[in-house]
């Protein structure tokens, strides 16, 4: 009898939900007060693609329904819509939140991953601010240290080298910017953090030709009594560059610089003799 009773609530539930679902009732469904029904309708949605529809009503649910028996259900899937329509930021946001209510739930792990992940998309180019960069770099690296075992793996090691390759352009470029609005003594100091950040950088070559250039423009530049110290620095980084690269297609450009700064020391060291 009660096996039956729950078959005919279920199969009335169903057809309100086909109903309500129909072309002219989706509205009603999100002003009406039958939680279940409107549950029941947003996972049909989630399971048929339709994400925007599945979300404003797992969104609704979030909101105005707490049924310990669907809790994480609706934290869940209102998750995934917004992942499935685009909205990376709540995504993310949602995600973290759904790890921090339900920390034992059999989507703990997947949600960890596309809390990392979602901010991994909502990442902006280099040029732009990186604080999204910097937030999904963090979350990605904490979720290698809980699950080191995580299929996800090797898509985290890809997405880490992908963001840490943005930073990386993006400090560079910032770097050589000082050099371009002839700012050199914050250039040289720029260049030199960038090279220790990034020894294994493909632009050390490049960040090494500027530290010799705006090295050369700020000793030249200096007061008289600095000039000297300042070109021996530029010799000294020099002689590095051409070490490291020596055939670099900066090579000639560079040794013209070097050759100008053992001149100038020389005119220097003979003018202290008379």
């Amino acid at each position: 009898m009660h096996t039956m009773k729950r078959t005919i609530r279920l199969a009335i539930t169903l057809l309100t939900v086909s109903i309500l679902c129909s072309c002219g009732g989706y509205n009603k469904l999100l002003k009406s007060t039958d939680n279940e029904a409107k549950f029941q309708a947003a996972i049909d949605a989630y399971n048929n693609g339709s994400y925007h529809r599945a979300k404003d009503l797992f969104e609704n649910l979030l909101l105005n329904y707490h049924n310990k028996e669907h809790d994480e259900d609706i934290a869940w899937y209102y998750g995934q819509t917004l992942y499935h329509t685009g909205d990376y930021y709540t995504g993310a946001y949602q995600m973290k939140t759904f790890t921090r209510r339900f920390p034992y739930s059999p989507h703990a792990e997947e949600a960890a991953f596309m809390s990392a992940y979602c901010k991994y998309l909502d990442s902006p180019v280099h040029t732009l601010d990186q604080r999204i960069t910097k937030e999904a770099i963090a979350e990605f690296e904490q979720f290698a240290e809980r699950y080191p075992q995580s299929v996800h793996m090797p898509e985290v090691h890809q997405y880490l080298d992908e963001m840490h390759n943005k930073l990386m352009m993006k400090d560079y470029e910032n770097a050589v910017l000082y050099y371009k609005t002839e700012s050199y003594n914050a250039a040289v100091v720029a260049l030199g953090n960038f090279l220790n950040d990034y020894p294994e950088s493909p632009r050390r070559e490049d960040a090494m030709y500027y530290i010799i250039k705006a090295g050369y423009e700020y000793a030249i530049n200096s007061r008289e009594d600095k000039v000297k110290e300042r070109l021996q620095q530029v010799i000294n980084n020099f002689d590095k560059f051409a070490t490291l690269f020596s055939n670099s297609k900066y090579l000639a450009e560079c040794q013209n610089i070097y050759d100008k700064c053992k001149a100038q020391i020389a005119k220097t060291d003979e003018a202290a003799k008379q």
